[in-house]
C-alpha cells in the first residue's frame, strides 16, 4: 500500500516543490491551500504524514493542528514556517507535532524528517494492530458462555471494567476462568492501552514475591547487582492481576494493605515511597473467609479486596454450556491440528454430560484437545474421552462417587440426581431428562415422585 501524504501550505511554489519530490519517492500527495481545506480532506482520507504550515489565510496551523489532534493523537504532523519562534515551536510540540521547520528549508534535510516520521507512523500502527488484536482477543464476545448466570457475568464485567473501581476480587473454583476475566475487565476498560501484568502468588518463595512486586534497590541483598522496577512500577495506569492471593504470605498481605490504602509503596531496600496508579484484580478458589478465621488471611485486606467482587459459577451450575464450549473446542483443535474430524456422536455427548467436571472450562479445554489430537474417528465417541482421575477410570464412570462401605438410600441419591441435573438445565426438563439418560416423561414422573413440580 503506497504512503500518502497531505501537504497543507498557502505558497504555491512550495506546494509544487514538495508534490514533485513526494511523486519521485512514490507516495501519494494531496494538497490543500487553506487549514479548512486540508481539514475536509483528512475528514475523507487517511494519510501517513502531513506537512502543515504555520501561517494560513483562513486559520493558523496550530488551529488545524489542535483540531487533528482531537479526532487523531497518532498522525503524524511536520510544521513549516516562515515566522518560526521558541514560543510557538512549543506550542506546535505540545500539541504533539513530530517536529517543527523553519523556511527556508534544504529539501534533503526535510526529506529525512519526513522519512523518520513516516517510520513513526508505521511503528504506531503496528503497535495499534497489535492493540487491536488483543482487545478482540479478550473481548466479552469471547467468553463462552448462554447461561442466565454467565449473562449476568457479562454485565457486571461491562459495568466494572467501565468504572473508577481500583480493587477486584474475582472468586471462583479452579479452571472457571479467573485470569480470562481478569484480561477481559482490562482490556474492555481505559486503561487497555497501558500494561497487563499478573503474578501468581504460590509460584515464588516469599522473598522472591516482595522483590517481584515491589522491586530493589541495588545492593538489598545480595543479587542486586542493579535496581530493578517491580511489577506494581511496570503497571503504571495498567492493571495488576494477583492470582491466588489467599496463598500470599502474611508479611506481603501487610505491605500489599499499605499498598492499596495510599497507593504508595517502597523498593525492597528503598526509602523513597513511589506513587503509581493501578488497578488489582485479586482472585482466589479458596475459601478466603474461612482463611480469616484460621488467621491464614488478613481480615483488612479481606475488606479491602472485596469492595466489589465478581463470582465466576462453576460449570455443573452452567446448564447447556457444556455443548457451547464442547463446540468451540472441537472447532479450534480440529483446525489447529488440522484433524477431519466432524462432531461429537450423540452417544459422546452423553458421557461428556454425566461427568462432574470438577476442572471446569480448563477440565472440558484439555479433554476435547486429547481426543481430537489422538482419535482416528470421523466423530469423537464416548471412548475417545478420558474424563477424571486414573482411580476414577480404573472404578468405573468418572465423576461418580465411590458406593461407601455402608452403603446409600437409592432414593435419596436418585432424589439429589433428579435435582442436580435439573439445576445444570436451568430447569429445563427436556435438558434435564437427557443428561439422565431418561425421556421427558420419565422425569417428570421422578419429579412428582419427589414432590419437584
Amino acid at each position: 500500500m503506497k504512503t500518502r501524504v497531505l501537504i497543507i501550505e498557502d505558497e504555491k511554489l512550495i506546494r509544487w516543490s514538495l508534490r514533485q519530490r513526494f511523486d519521485e519517492e512514490g507516495y501519494i500527495a494531496d494538497e490543500a491551500e487553506t487549514g479548512r481545506e486540508g481539514l475536509a480532506l483528512i475528514r475523507e482520507n487517511t494519510y501517513d504524514l502531513i506537512t502543515l504550515d504555520y501561517k494560513l489565510p483562513d486559520i493558523t496551523g496550530l488551529e488545524v493542528l489542535e483540531e487533528i489532534r482531537r479526532t487523531d493523537r497518532d498522525l503524524v504532523v511536520i510544521m513549516i514556517t516562515a515566522f518560526g519562534n521558541i514560543e510557538d515551536a512549543v506550542s506546535a510540540m505540545r500539541l504533539g507535532a513530530f517536529d517543527y521547520i523553519t523556511k527556508p528549508f534544504k529539501m534533503e534535510e526535510l526529506m529525512l524528517t519526513i522519512e523518520r516520521g513516516l517510520e513513526t507512523t508505521r511503528l504506531k500502527r503496528q503497535v495499534r494492530d497489535f492493540r487491536n488484536q488483543i482487545r478482540s482477543k479478550f473481548g466479552i464476545e469471547g467468553i463462552i458462555g448462554a447461561c442466565s448466570s454467565m449473562q449476568d457475568l457479562f454485565s457486571t464485567i461491562r459495568d466494572v471494567a467501565s468504572s473508577g473501581a481500583s480493587t477486584i476480587m474475582l472468586r471462583g473454583e479452579s479452571g472457571t476462568g479467573k485470569d480470562l476475566v481478569a484480561k477481559t475487565v482490562h482490556y474492555n476498560s481505559d486503561r487497555a492501552d497501558h500494561p497487563f501484568v499478573n503474578i501468581t502468588c504460590t509460584a515464588l518463595a516469599e522473598t522472591l514475591l516482595e522483590s517481584e512486586l515491589f522491586g530493589y534497590e541495588r545492593g538489598a541483598f545480595t543479587d542486586a547487582k542493579s535496581q530493578k522496577k517491580g511489577l506494581l512500577e511496570v503497571a503504571d495506569g495498567g492493571t495488576v492481576f494477583l492470582d491466588e492471593i489467599g496463598d500470599m504470605p502474611p508479611m506481603l498481605q501487610a505491605k500489599l494493605l499499605r499498598f492499596l490504602e495510599e497507593r504508595v509503596f517502597r523498593h525492597v531496600g528503598g526509602v523513597i515511597d513511589i506513587e503509581v496508579d493501578v488497578r488489582v484484580i485479586a482472585a482466589t478458589n479458596r475459601d478466603i473467609e474461612e482463611a480469616v478465621k484460621e488467621g491464614k488471611f488478613r481480615e483488612d485486606l479481606y475488606y479491602r479486596l472485596n469492595i466489589i467482587q465478581i463470582y465466576l459459577p462453576p460449570l455443573r451450575e452452567r446448564g447447556s454450556d457444556l455443548d457451547l464450549l464442547a463446540n468451540h473446542y472441537l472447532a479450534k483443535f480440529t483446525t489447529e491440528f488440522r484433524k477431519p474430524i466432524q462432531g461429537i456422536t450423540p452417544q459422546g455427548r452423553a458421557r461428556l454430560r454425566t461427568y462432574s467436571w470438577p476442572g471446569n472450562v480448563r477440565e472440558v479445554r484439555n479433554v476435547i484437545e486429547r481426543a481430537v489430537l489422538l482419535s482416528k474417528s470421523a466423530e469423537l465417541g464416548p471412548t475417545d474421552f478420558v474424563l477424571g482421575s486414573p482411580r476414577e477410570q480404573a472404578d468405573g464412570i468418572a465423576g461418580l462417587p465411590m458406593l461407601p462401605p455402608g452403603g446409600v438410600d437409592l432414593a435419596v441419591v436418585e432424589e439429589q440426581l433428579v435435582r442436580q441435573a435439573l439445576t445444570r438445565a436451568n430447569d429445563n426438563q427436556t435438558q434435564a431428562a437427557a443428561l439422565l439418560g431418561l425421556s421427558r416423561d420419565q422425569l417428570r414422573y421422578r419429579m412428582q415422585k419427589y414432590k419437584l413440580l
